[in-house]
């Protein structure tokens, strides 16, 4: 156990693992397939402040100290370095550099109390991909809020492909249905059909998740459970009930939690996370996030003006017109940019 000793740590062993897991106050850590509960050094909870001026010219130590004390500073998938403490237990001294993070805002409290106001709350790190997942039927495919998902995805700068559930509800007669498929795989999104009842595409998917940390996202009834239970018996069961934990709040995460894959991989469910990805959004276009209107951005006479609404002569607009980008994908431009714009606000 705990082979993985990278360096020390004021004279003591330390390692370095993955959080898979949180419960309030303390963290699950996997290093060399191994898991231990750790709390969290307060040396992590502090942001230190250093001169903004010519570092050349002052010395460079720490002006101030702020206590983080509105968030939680580590999320699911953080690589961390910890000491093993009394009782069994591990203290995280270090959070490592994250290579991708998805985030949210975090909620306002009503009635606004003065001088507050919206964070960032990261969801989960270091992940591979983003899988999102639409139901066939019942309930109807709701692909504006894929687009959300993909868009979110396209933030974080992860790759994302798309799962389709219950496909034997549907038959190949749906035009409309296969034409939204279309578009998406005409965009260069990867589309897996899968049916829990007919076996299809299960073989499919579990290529597709074998090696990677794989974030799911979807609403319920959409048949998550029933989908990882078909890859990995009793998977599905044992994320439903951390989402249980999870929902009880609409804004609570707390206690999400990464699941190992059978052979190599992992996947972590995000439930109630509709908003994600839409936190560093001020100061760009939104229409880089979707792959089909980035390269038109800046194109027409407005430049990176162009709100892409009323303006004459919009090159996103006219590709529109032009059957080039669906006018769906637009209208979840539209919706995104007045949903930003109204937080923004708050």
């Amino acid at each position: 156990m705990h082979s993985d000793v990278t360096n020390m740590y004021d004279g003591r062993p330390a390692f370095t693992g993955v959080v898979y897991k949180k419960i309030i106050g303390n963290y699950v850590v996997h290093a060399n397939g191994s898991a231990v509960t750790c709390e969290l050094s307060n040396r992590i909870r502090k942001q230190l402040v250093y001169p903004t001026a010519d570092p050349a010219s002052l010395h460079h130590r720490v002006q101030k100290v702020i206590e983080l004390d509105h968030m939680d500073p580590l999320a699911v998938g953080d690589e961390v370095r910890y000491i093993m403490a009394e009782g069994g237990k591990g203290l995280i001294v270090e959070l490592l550099p994250r290579r991708n993070k998805l985030t949210r805002r975090s909620a306002v409290p009503k009635p606004l109390h003065h001088g507050a106001h919206p964070f960032e709350h990261i969801i989960v790190t270091n992940v591979d991909q983003v899988m999102p997942v639409i139901a066939a039927a019942q309930p109807d495919p709701k692909w504006n809020l894929l687009d959300r998902y993909l868009t979110a995805a396209e933030e974080a700068n992860v790759p994302a492909f798309v799962c389709i559930t219950k496909m034997d509800l549907v038959t190949g007669q749906d035009v409309a249905f296969q034409e939204a498929l279309d578009e998406y795989r005409k965009i260069g999104y990867s589309v897996v059909l899968t049916s829990t009842f007919s076996g299809e595409g299960i073989d499919d998917l579990q290529k597709a998740l074998n090696g990677h940390k794989t974030v799911l996202v979807g609403k319920s009834g959409v048949g998550k459970t029933a989908l990882l239970n078909a890859l990995q018996p009793g998977l599905g069961l044992r994320v439903k009930e951390v989402n249980q934990a999870t929902g009880k709040g609409r804004h609570t995460t707390t206690n999400l939690e990464m699941f190992p894959l059978e052979g190599s991989g992992a996947i972590v469910d995000t439930p109630g996370t509709r908003e994600f990805g839409l936190w560093e959004t001020q100061g760009y276009d939104l229409a880089l996030l979707f792959p089909e209107m980035r390269s038109l951005v800046g194109k027409c006479k407005f430049g990176l003006d162009c709100q892409h609404d009323e303006e004459p002569g919009c090159a996103i607009r006219m590709a529109v017109t032009a059957g080039e980008i669906h006018p769906r994908r637009y209208q979840s431009l539209m919706v995104l940019k007045k949903e930003v714009l109204y937080a923004q606000r708050e």
